[in-house]
């Protein structure tokens, strides 16, 4: 009998010894850091966020509306390629903005991380365009950052000019049943050959788990954001597996990501009030850029459809969610023809 007591109370002495490891001992992940962009300022906003902007600034004589772009996640960042690819409309009069939403990138991180939810990435925002102009503006939204676009359209919709909403996620308050609808034939989409679960099923570990519990229950960071970050683009490495067509194009991941804003920003999307029906009457031009392979269930494209009286769709060939890493040519070409189309 003595001897079962002892395996019984080695195991759980191992237990014990196994938890405090994975409560108390840092990951390392190898993985890119962050490397600081060159010309960015900091801005520190009445919101109480410091948030890192890089501006490409038009010489032409002619000025146009400024162009306002809002990068995926939540907790993304503002990426070398799109700055390169989005700058040359610069030459036609707008001046263009890229910022890191607060917590990633250039910008603070927070310490209290109940802080971080839609409502705070909102009003930043509704400052950084009251910063920006006292006119219209037109934004650019990638993926999360669509839906940031539409929430600050709900409430400001004769600020924005226009909205080209690229490879969108779903409207808010999400709709699951619009994951059952088919798209047209006529379309000929791809579904892309990896998926954002399998991803995270690879990625994720014990500790991670922990962590984003402890953050939802008590608000608080059971580790570090320079731990968690570095987690976050080992995550993204293999999320970004089912942002292409063609796994030949797959990119490196960098760093620069903020974990904390991209679960607690998640988290409060689930507290968006429906008022969807508020957005019929908005007559603001949309543009719909889709990957072919996009990542997004169709169902989620058409409810923009069928909601925005005046949107149009743009299907990108051989592109998937991330579409400036597969086709920027294409990419450019149809957000610059829709912009002559408003001149």
């Amino acid at each position: 009998m003595r001897w079962l007591l002892r395996i019984v109370s080695v195991g759980f002495a191992t237990l014990i010894l196994i938890a405090l490891y994975i409560l108390l001992i840092p990951r390392n992940y190898n993985v890119p850091e962050w490397i600081e962009r060159e010309g960015t300022e900091i801005w520190d906003l009445k919101t109480g966020s410091s948030i890192g902007v890089y501006s490409v600034i038009s010489e032409s004589i002619i000025k146009k509306k400024p162009i306002l772009y809002l990068h995926g996640g939540p907790g993304g960042f503002i990426k070398d390629p799109v700055i390169r690819v989005l700058s040359p409309l610069a030459s036609i009069g707008h001046d263009i903005y890229f910022y890191d939403q607060v917590g990633s990138g250039h910008s603070e991180r927070l310490s209290d991380i109940m802080e971080y939810s839609i409502n705070r990435h909102r009003d930043d925002l509704h400052e950084i365009i009251d910063r920006i102009t006292d006119d219209q503006v037109i934004l650019i939204g990638h993926s999360w950052g669509s839906l940031l676009a539409v929430e600050y359209l709900k409430q400001n919709p004769d600020r924005v000019q226009s909205i080209i909403l690229e490879s969108p996620g779903p409207l808010l308050p999400f709709r699951s049943d619009l994951s059952k609808t088919k798209a047209p034939d006529s379309l000929e989409l791809r579904a892309p050959s990896f998926t954002n679960q399998q991803g995270n099923q690879e990625a994720r570990n014990l500790r991670s788990i922990l962590v984003q519990k402890y953050a939802y229950l008590r608000g608080k960071k059971l580790a570090s954001d320079q731990e968690m970050d570095a987690f976050f683009t080992y995550l993204n490495q293999f999320l970004s597996r089912s942002t292409v067509c063609n796994q030949m194009n797959l990119k490196p991941f960098p760093g620069g990501g903020g974990y904390y804003a991209h679960i607690m920003t998640y988290r409060s999307l689930s507290d968006v009030p429906d008022s969807k029906e508020n957005l019929r009457s908005i007559e603001t031009p949309l543009l719909l850029m889709k990957g072919q392979c996009d990542n997004q269930y169709w169902g989620f494209n058409q409810e923009y459809l069928d909601i925005f009286p005046n949107t149009r769709i743009e299907i990108i060939s051989d592109a998937g969610h991330d579409i400036i890493s597969e086709n920027e040519v294409a990419y450019f070409q149809t957000v610059k023809d829709f912009l002559n189309v408003l001149d």
